[in-house]
């Protein structure tokens, strides 16, 4: 076991503790070369201790733009980990990486990583681009993001279905009207759908009730 890892070992309580798992990643990632942040992110990954486990994954993260084997780590092994709380930690390290490189300069790799065939790759960037519309780019075209999340109402994974309802749902606050024409297109006759859309519609029908504006 590496000094980094036995400190960390020291430092991060057995209980969960997000706060000190982000912060520690954050500082060694200040402190250090990509290349270190690479190496240490996959000899943490080793670990038997999740927590650590996640300060490496977001090392990986952190690196991924200039080391392509780390990006693909995560999308090929960490998403196959069967803790839901290292899948969260998948899914905010793949945002840090959009805010990276940029998330229009990520699209491509949106759309890739949506179009994976497991489910947890599929979640990592529904779930972690959450709000969409607070992101750069995405705030000036929520439209764009209605349309990537919209393209997967029909996932083949409940798991990923809610996902992308509860960002549709996200977005409709400040953008109501947009989110409702999309949702009006939408047919209701599938049972996939129709989740999505019970979920995504939360908000509109909460506005309409408020305000009495039919908007749906």
């Amino acid at each position: 076991m590496n000094d980094y890892m036995v400190y960390l070992a020291g430092v991060i309580p057995e209980k969960d503790s997000l706060k000190i798992v982000k912060t520690e990643s954050a500082k060694y990632y200040k402190a250090h070369t990509l290349e270190e942040c690479y190496r240490m992110g996959l000899e943490l990954y080793q670990s038997d201790n999740f927590q650590i486990q996640e300060v490496g994954i977001f090392l990986l993260g952190y690196s991924a733009h200039e080391y392509k084997e780390a990006l693909s780590f995560l999308k090929d092994t960490v998403s196959l980990h069967e803790s839901w709380k290292v899948q969260e930690i998948l899914a905010m390290t793949f945002d840090n990486h959009c805010k990276i490189i940029g998330y229009e300069n990520a699209l491509p790799l949106i759309r890739e990583w949506f179009c994976s065939d497991r489910a947890n790759v599929r979640r990592a960037v529904s779930e972690g681009l959450r709000v969409w519309t607070s992101r750069p780019y995405f705030k000036e075209n929520p439209q764009e993001a209605i349309d990537l999340l919209a393209a997967h109402k029909e996932d083949k994974s409940e798991y990923v279905r809610k996902s992308i309802g509860n960002a549709l749902r996200d977005i409709s606050r400040k953008n109501p009207e947009l989110v409702a024409k999309e949702l009006n297109t939408w047919d209701l006759s599938s049972k996939e759908i129709k989740q999505v859309h019970k979920l995504a519609v939360r908000f509109i029908e909460e506005r309409r009730e408020d305000y009495g504006s039919r908007i749906l």
